[in-house]
């Protein structure tokens, strides 16, 4: 089972579409009105009001279309809803045990919702491509730029994402 080429739970779309409107309904009209101000104090070449913002509102609009682009590409899928909750798919809560015998517990989301500090690594990630339709007790190899470690799947759940953001 493979998802889409960019799958992103309910709660990840909804950040991404909370960043965009909190940037062309507050930030970008912020920053407009700064330009315009500024723009009506003269020499444009020294005021630094009016290249800040300038700079920063072409910031905003990259940003904008970034943000645009990738929720338009998006694939939702509810982790919930995978057919076989037996293996490691898109949105699996999974603990794995290194050699070491530590324990880390992961959720595989959408890239543009990870979040490692927090255990949320994203679908394409090594460690994610390498846990990829695992069951419980695989043990897979992931290749790092630190080198090799193995992981051993000790557990793996599925539950509704519902507060990425924090």
């Amino acid at each position: 089972m493979k998802p889409a080429s960019h799958p992103i739970t309910p709660a990840g779309l909804a950040a991404l579409k909370a960043r965009y409107d909190h940037l062309l309904g507050k930030e970008r009209p912020e920053i407009v009105e700064i330009v315009s101000w500024a723009a009506g104090n003269g020499d444009r070449s020294e005021n630094g009001d009016y290249i800040y913002g300038r700079k920063r509102m072409r910031e905003i609009d990259r940003e904008l279309a970034h943000l645009a682009r990738r929720m338009k590409a998006a694939r939702v899928i509810e982790p919930t809803d995978q057919p076989d909750h037996s293996r490691i798919w898109f949105g699996a809560r999974v603990t794995v045990i290194d050699e070491e015998g530590r324990q880390r517990v992961l959720t595989l989301v959408g890239d543009d919702e990870q979040d490692v500090s927090n255990g949320k690594i994203g679908w394409s990630s090594p460690m994610a491509r390498a846990l990829h339709g695992a069951v419980i007790g695989d043990l897979r190899i992931v290749r790092l730029p630190g080198g090799e470690k193995e992981w051993e799947v000790a557990a793996i759940s599925y539950q509704q994402i519902v507060d990425l953001a924090g």
